[in-house]
């Protein structure tokens, strides 16, 4: 008979974290039109905001303070090399994450917010940048933790972002319409088709911007602070 204890509560748990953060973040996005004609742009970002950061604190601490339950599948950890390939696969992944780093006042609602149509930077990579940030962060914790809840965690928020990457682009096309339309053509959502294909020539200039030094700074800065982040949620333990 096959031994299932391995699967522990905090397996289900997570994935009803998972699922309630998805249709609170995506559901408010899908609502956005109608609550900034309702209430405001710079309102319903706070909103958004309201909701949002909460249920992701809440998130990330379950999965940290849990990210070793159930079954271990393998252990990598004493492979010589990991500990940098992990490291250089999760800044990689950062750069990717946080294109909304571009416009941090209207992050934070002190100038409008607006939805902005690109096809510059690293859009001509990939038309969705967080869901391919968030496939790599998946892989090096995957890779570097090896456990069952790592992995049913990793998925979860993995099916996440491509549901994303379909709800972005009808968001995108009711907006925009045909504009949209030429850009969803000349741009793709796997990581440098749209350059091999010849739709898209990298402009590595368009690089050299405050946002990607600031990005730099929070990786380093995350670095510094991962083992005292460790510490504080660990201290939080439920």
């Amino acid at each position: 008979m096959a031994d299932w204890t391995w699967l522990t509560p905090s397996h289900g748990i997570m994935v009803a974290m998972l699922l309630i953060f998805a249709l609170a973040h995506s559901g408010l996005a899908a609502l956005r039109p109608k609550g900034e004609a309702l209430i405001g742009a710079r309102a319903y970002r706070v909103i958004f905001a309201l909701v949002s950061l909460p249920l992701a604190v809440i998130l990330i601490t379950y999965f940290i303070n849990h990210r070793y339950d159930g079954l271990r599948l393998w252990n990598l950890q004493g492979v010589p090399g990991l500990i940098p390939i992990v490291w250089i696969l999760s800044a990689i992944s950062f750069f990717f994450l946080y294109p909304a780093t571009f416009n941090l006042l209207e992050v934070a609602a002190i100038q409008k917010p607006e939805v902005h149509l690109y096809e510059t930077g690293i859009i001509r990579i990939t038309r969705h940048p967080q869901m391919v940030g968030q496939v790599i962060w998946c892989i090096a914790h995957t890779l570097w933790v090896g456990s069952t809840f790592m992995i049913i965690t990793s998925a979860g928020l993995i099916a996440h972002h491509l549901f994303a990457v379909w709800h972005g682009d009808r968001r995108w096309g009711s907006r925009y319409g045909e504009a949209f339309a030429a850009v969803k053509a000349r741009t793709s959502v796997v990581p440098f088709k749209a350059v091999i294909q010849g739709k898209q020539t990298l402009q590595w200039q368009e690089f050299l911007r405050p946002s990607y030094a600031g990005v730099t700074a929070f990786i380093v800065g995350f670095w510094w602070f991962h083992p005292t982040l460790v510490g504080l949620t660990q201290a939080w333990r439920w």
